[in-house]
């Protein structure tokens, strides 16, 4: 069986670690990006991936991705969904523009990238789908409430469509990072991530590389279905 994923937010450092896990696995691997490009090429090269810039926000350019992505790989019969962003702050400080921008690229972007996928694994009575959600949708963080809830939504709606997909023999599962070494966590002090080190009972903060592992088990392990797999080191355990 030809392997083909599709992989948003590729240029970041889980998004990079996923392109690789996947490639590694045999798979035809389609890397999308909104920011930077360049590294997302890079990788691309070094792995025998293929680029595209998207805006996961944008219903029209989340078409032309797949229209793209499918004209050179063919069917894409997993897709990763991992492009988040994140704000830290009072909510009261927050403005409601950063609320919606927040929502609109870890939630929206999620049901807009599913949707378009969707149709051609009913067709095929095949597929997977993982959404990259994270330990703070399953317990909020203090400071950051946007993306605590537009990562539980993640979850819900990870649930609601395994359920519906389910009979049309498609798998859609979610998966939960804790702390990991990413440029996303860059703005913590070392004392900050220290401290959540000593945190996790694993006494460590994780990679971008067993998150990717993790990826890769939920797509092609055939009887996991609407799961919330939490990759944290044990700091949160549900």
């Amino acid at each position: 069986m030809v392997k083909n994923v599709l992989i948003t937010g590729a240029s970041g450092g889980i998004g990079q670690a996923l392109a690789r896990g996947f490639a590694q696995a045999g798979y035809g691997v389609a890397m999308a990006c909104h920011t930077h490009l360049e590294r997302a090429q890079a990788v691309a090269r070094e792995i025998g991936a293929k680029a595209y810039a998207c805006d996961i926000t944008q219903e029209a350019e989340v078409d032309a991705l797949f229209d793209a992505a499918e004209q050179d790989f063919g069917f894409l019969g997993t897709v990763v969904n991992n492009a988040g962003i994140s704000w830290r702050g009072l909510l009261t400080d927050m403005p409601l523009a950063d609320w919606e921008r927040v929502f609109a690229v870890n939630t929206r972007g999620v049901f807009l990238c599913c949707r378009r996928a969707l149709p051609a694994m009913v067709r095929k009575k095949q597929g997977a789908i993982v959404n990259i959600s994270s330990m703070w949708g399953q317990q909020g963080a203090s400071c950051e409430a946007a993306y605590s809830a537009s990562k539980a939504a993640v979850i819900g709606l990870t649930q609601a469509l395994a359920q519906e997909m389910g009979p049309s023999g498609i798998r859609v599962n979610c998966l939960c990072p804790g702390v990991i070494d990413t440029p996303m966590n860059a703005s913590l002090t070392p004392a900050d991530l220290d401290a959540l080190a000593q945190d996790t009972p694993l006494g460590r903060i994780g990679s971008p590389e067993e998150v990717a592992q993790a990826a890769v088990f939920l797509a092609e392990n055939a009887f996991v279905t609407g799961q919330t797999l939490g990759v944290n080191g044990g700091f949160i355990m549900k």
